[in-house]
């Protein structure tokens, strides 16, 4: 855990910390190996079709395809697929908080069969979610989006923030709120050095104090996209019930 020291309304000390993928989050992406099977048409009602038989239409593609620039998208599409995943799967997977949480930032082996149940492989390799598109009602996953995330491979992923120690927050405490401004973080990652997650230590923020994108460190080899490295992350802002505490002391 990287720890990054910083002075602000006295010595007030703030926690920056990226998570690298340790032993247990590499298990957990390894455990859960993507099955998915090819398809070979598209439309509202193949789809509908596919998720009453328990599937979850899918596309894998390299994300450089997202690309406005035709000159920085590769010259072949040979490992776009057009997929059906098991839904059951997916849905085990989003179960666990920690894995729904990180799921676009966690990368997973998958492996594209000939059918369901076959023993014929078409094609695998590591894949990064980036996308879910969920029914507005139900929450039912509808859609789902992969990219190609082999080792060496430069992806931009959108890694999520994690505020720990608001419950002892200095601020809080005062009657102050943590305000948090942003949930996420967009970084060029290496696809190896993905960070299922930023842990931000707000215990010792006072009101009014604020961490900054500039504050948190992470591995040396993520490129941040944001364009304002000086936009505040979260920041404790005083309250009327705050007001009112001091008030009456």
């Amino acid at each position: 855990m990287a720890q990054r020291w910083r002075s602000a309304a006295g010595h007030l000390r703030t926690v920056a910390a990226a998570t690298r993928r340790g032993p247990s989050s590499f298990q957990s992406s390894c455990y859960h190996t993507i099955q998915a099977i090819p398809r070979e048409f598209t439309g509202s009602r193949v789809s509908a079709r596919e998720r009453t038989q328990g599937r979850i239409p899918a596309v894998v593609f390299f994300q450089n395809l997202l690309e406005k620039d035709p000159t920085i998208r590769p010259s072949f599409s040979s490992k776009k697929h057009l997929v059906t995943v098991e839904r059951k799967q997916i849905k085990t997977i989003l179960k666990s908080p920690d894995d729904a949480f990180s799921f676009c930032s966690t990368r997973f082996p998958l492996q594209i069969r000939a059918g369901s149940g076959s023993s014929h492989l078409l094609e695998s390799g590591t894949v990064l979610p980036i996308k879910i598109h969920r029914d507005e009602e139900s929450g039912k996953v509808l859609n789902l989006v992969f990219v190609w995330a082999e080792d060496g491979m430069n992806l931009k992923v959108d890694v999520p923030v994690v505020f720990k120690g608001e419950d002892v927050c200095l601020g809080v405490q005062k009657g102050g709120m943590l305000n948090k401004i942003r949930t996420s973080v967009k970084y060029l990652c290496p696809s190896e050095h993905i960070p299922s997650k930023i842990e931000v230590d707000v215990s010792n923020l006072d009101i009014e104090d604020k961490i900054f994108i500039r504050d948190i460190e992470v591995h040396p080899s993520l490129k941040l996209l944001s364009k304002n490295e000086n936009m505040p992350i979260c920041k404790v802002v005083p309250t009327s019930l705050g007001h009112q505490a001091k008030e009456d002391q």
